[in-house]
């Protein structure tokens, strides 16, 4: 497996080594060991998340607060989408910044968010199945959200705006400025 950086601190891409022959082809998706080696830091999933979706449905900008913070290792079992990532933490050097990286079932990428950055993706295929493992647990009291049209951030989603299949909850979601960056990790 090959880490690649990003522009956001702490954020990174795993391509996996993979083994093709005329039977079809083989990697090894996720290795605690390697991952742990590879970030150099020891990040213990406990939840497995998975969501099926079609064209437009744009899922986040997701988060978890204080003590319930997440991080994720994400990924596309079938499909294609753009997963983006916000920096949220205000002593980061790319604090305010995001990131987007298309993940399909062909690339076989895999997107690493540290604790600390809003979530989400926007399905570019006509159905897509997106896995995502997290190091803390789901904690409903502790969502948090980021409007994902914030004109600040002007995010890139590679779909036009009306295409963006929203949840109620997502349409309602705070501008970036709107945040109370002070008591988003206490």
């Amino acid at each position: 497996m090959q880490l690649v950086e990003t522009p956001l601190k702490d954020c990174f891409i795993l391509e996996p080594r993979i083994f093709n022959d005329d039977r079809g082809f083989f990697f090894e998706s996720y290795n605690k060991n390697t991952f742990d080696k590879l970030l150099g830091k020891n990040i213990d999933f406990v939840q497995d998340n998975q969501s099926h979706s079609v064209y437009g449905v744009l899922r986040g900008l997701h988060f978890q607060k204080g003590v319930h913070a997440q991080a994720k290792l994400v990924r596309v079992l079938e499909g294609s989408v753009l997963d983006v990532a916000v920096d949220l933490r205000e002593d980061s050097p790319s604090f305010g910044k995001w990131y987007s990286v298309e993940l399909t079932d062909k690339n076989f990428k895999q997107f690493f968010i540290p604790r600390g950055f809003a979530h989400g993706f926007v399905v570019l295929s006509p159905t897509a199945i997106f896995s995502y493992k997290c190091d803390n647990f789901y904690n409903k009291a502790s969502e948090g959200g980021l409007l994902f049209n914030d004109p600040s951030l002007n995010i890139d989603w590679n779909i036009k705006t009306e295409e963006a299949i929203l949840s109620d909850k997502d349409q309602i979601n705070p501008l970036f400025n709107q945040l109370d960056f002070k008591n988003l990790w206490n």
